[in-house]
């Protein structure tokens, strides 16, 4: 859906029986209003905070409605003390997915069948000295901890880690609209940048966009009925 559209959908739905009550509004808070609707639902969608409480990839819905998202990440990794580390990160990362990797030992090299557990950072000394969790090449089993954008990677020094992928969710696409300011930057954007996600899920980010900008003007009949609308779609 072009970016006029979004505008002129957003403004019909502010404006009463075409009163242009809300004219006033300018297409840089809309521009700004329907960014944030994108992050918004996104994130409800992926943690399932929606009204049918499915998270990412727990219906077919989702998975259609998430997989313009999902990127692989090629990560280089270092060795430390019991872990390999990753040196680099994805800058437009919103959500972790999974790592696959490959393992190495002197004898052989597995690339496949690995089964990665997200585990938690505090947790971690408790877990190495888990027989059933612990790091095996030969089960094909480790586990992974996320401390400031390092991917680490649990080996307890017994094999190395040559390869790893970090499969992850990335932050929506921002919409600029040619000769508008962009609120981020506050820089006239130069050409359009048009949503990445497919015209049905945008008719919801615009009802996204008015329940936000009707919640700022205190217009709650407007903001309730978008907020409805938001839910019933999903």
């Amino acid at each position: 859906m072009d970016n006029l559209t979004i505008i002129l959908k957003v403004e019909e739905r502010l404006n009463k029986l075409s009163s242009n009550d809300y004219d006033n509004i300018l297409k840089w808070q809309i521009v700004e209003a329907f960014n944030k609707g994108v992050i918004d639902w996104c994130r409800r969608q992926l943690h399932g905070t929606n009204l049918k409480q499915t998270g990412d990839e727990q219906s077919k819905r989702r998975i259609d409605d998430l997989q313009v998202l999902l990127r692989d990440h090629p990560l280089d990794m270092e060795k430390k003390d019991g872990y390999y580390g990753s040196t680099n990160w994805p800058e437009n990362y919103l959500e972790y997915k999974r790592v696959s990797i490959v393992g190495k030992t002197e004898c052989c090299e597995a690339k496949k069948g690995w089964v990665l557990t997200l585990v938690e950072e505090a947790n971690i000394d408790v877990i190495l000295n888990d027989t059933l969790k612990k790091p095996n090449f030969n089960w094909r089993h480790t586990i992974v901890t996320l401390m400031n954008n390092v991917v680490k990677v649990w080996t307890n020094d017994e094999f190395e880690v040559p390869k790893a992928t970090l499969t992850y969710y990335k932050q929506p696409r921002r919409i600029e609209i040619q000769g508008v300011s962009n609120p981020y930057t506050g820089i006239i954007s130069t050409a359009d940048v048009i949503s990445e996600f497919k015209d049905d899920i945008v008719e919801i980010y615009i009802d996204e966009c008015v329940k936000i900008l009707s919640g700022d003007i205190e217009s709650m009949s407007s903001e309730q009925i978008a907020d409805k609308s938001v839910e019933s779609n999903n």
